[in-house]
């Protein structure tokens, strides 16, 4: 069962799996989400799956996201806030954990450990060390409606269930889902963006170097596969690219294997 912490007004959503098989491994995980979301998009399969496999598996809504504290204060929510959740989160566990990045979150991750270090980390479809600036020229030429779209999410408009599906899926996805997902999607801080943008980049001389596994998917149309591979050069890792899979790896039909990936990744390193 989860668990969320509470009042939201003042603190950050947590929820929090309990490894329910033995025997448990010692190092937790802590997954951070992208933008538009909140902890809820590891919920639906990862933190239970984890949790099964014996891992401690916990998933924070940043700042302004979910139930966390600061929704009315989004636009003024910076990636420093958001990595100084992330550095609360972490403190609060028995142990530093393993961080799992999705998108915005894998920029985050990245800020992170500027000034911190963990047991290894993983970053899904990950905002590049190089910012966002290519995927904005990407989208505005390629699929300048979808560009658009998520522009008017930003503003607190409705994304539309087509502009969800090219976002995030490239695998079939059911009606009920979509507006499932649709429901749960919310605005973005404009200032994060722009510190993805421009503004506050991750400085690679500065990052601390643990154990990286960084993954990609063959059909992301926001975080292209070539931009997977500039973050794993970046770090002298190897990028790994899923085929026939799309941005919300953690969403997507074949979502398994993407779990199955990293658990074999981190077991390997005896975390």
């Amino acid at each position: 069962m989860a668990t969320a912490a509470a009042p939201a007004s003042t603190s950050l959503e947590v929820l929090d799996f309990p490894p329910t098989s033995s025997p448990a491994h010692p190092t937790p995980l802590l997954f951070v989400h992208g933008a538009y979301v909140g902890a809820w998009c590891w919920e639906e399969h990862f933190l239970p799956w984890f949790a099964k496999k014996g891992w401690s598996a916990h998933a924070l809504s940043l700042s302004g996201h979910g139930h966390s504290r600061g929704r009315v204060d989004l636009d003024n929510l910076s990636i420093s806030h958001y990595v100084a959740d992330v550095a609360e989160v972490a403190a609060s566990l028995p142990t530093p954990p393993v961080l799992i990045g999705h998108s915005m979150g894998g920029m985050v991750i990245q800020k992170y450990l500027e000034k911190a270090t963990a047991p290894a980390c993983v970053l899904m479809s990950s905002v590049p060390p190089q910012g966002l600036i290519s995927s904005a020229l990407g989208m505005l030429f390629a699929t300048p409606h979808l560009l658009m779209d998520l522009n008017r999410i930003m503003g607190g408009g409705e994304p539309s269930l087509d502009s969800l599906r090219e976002a995030l899926f490239h695998q079939p996805i059911s009606r009920e889902k979509l507006q499932h997902y649709w429901r749960l999607s919310q605005p973005e801080s404009h200032r994060a963006l722009w510190d993805m943008t421009f503004y506050d980049l991750p400085r690679p001389s500065r990052v601390f170097r643990p154990p990286m596994l960084v993954l990609g998917a063959e059909y992301d149309r926001l975080i292209s596969p070539s931009q997977v591979q500039m973050t794993a050069q970046t770090y002298n890792v190897k990028a790994e690219i899923f085929p026939r899979m799309g941005h919300g790896l953690m969403l997507e039909r074949d979502w398994e294997k993407v779990a199955t990936r990293i658990d074999q990744w981190l077991s390997s390193r005896n975390l």
